[in-house]
């Protein structure tokens, strides 16, 4: 397995060593003693999938503490762009973003922790995103930023978002209390 760090200080790309054969393929997605020999100690304790068609726009989202979640991204099925953005408010890097192409080739996933808002755009016609969370899911705590936020500016890869009611009208950064910061 082969982790690199990305321009975000926490948020790794990882590449998982694939075993291929005429058969099809096997990983190792996550091993707890090789994350943890990288100083990566997560107790996972929620996996979720998600099956989103072309141009479905999920984020940017997080939950604040003590729910903060960190979640381990996996594109099973199709291709996404996964986005991460800093929402650390003393960090170097606070409102920047990083962005990696996760689909069911490159089998590449994404460590985001917890101070960073999560989401993806669907840039095949389906895809399914697996993903595991340290943290239980806490309506309460959920937060989010919108998508379009000009002083992020991420480019999402899809021209017509399809987004759901809560994501169009989630707050620009600039408009987000200092409480529900990290």
């Amino acid at each position: 397995m082969k982790f690199r760090k990305t321009s975000l200080d926490g948020v790794w790309l990882i590449e998982p060593k694939i075993f291929e054969d005429d058969r099809g393929h096997f990983l190792e997605a996550f091993r707890e003693e090789i994350y943890r020999e990288k100083g990566l100690e997560f107790n996972f304790v929620q996996d979720n999938i998600s099956t989103s068609v072309r141009g479905t726009l999920r984020g940017l989202h997080y939950q604040i503490p003590p729910w903060s979640q960190a979640k381990l991204v996996m594109a099973m099925n199709g291709e996404i762009l996964d986005v991460a953005v800093d929402l650390r408010k003393n960090s170097p890097t606070f409102g920047k973003y990083y962005s990696a192409i996760l689909n069911d080739k490159n089998r590449k996933m994404i460590l985001v922790p917890a101070g960073f808002a999560h989401g993806f755009s669907v840039l095949s016609e389906k895809a399914t995103v697996f993903y595991k969370c340290n943290q239980y899911y806490h309506k309460a705590s959920e937060r989010g930023v919108r998508w379009n936020d000009s002083a992020i500016g991420i480019n999402w890869q899809v021209e017509t978002p399809i987004l759901s009611e809560k994501d169009q009208s989630l707050p620009l950064l600039e408009e987000i209390e200092q409480k529900d910061l990290f």
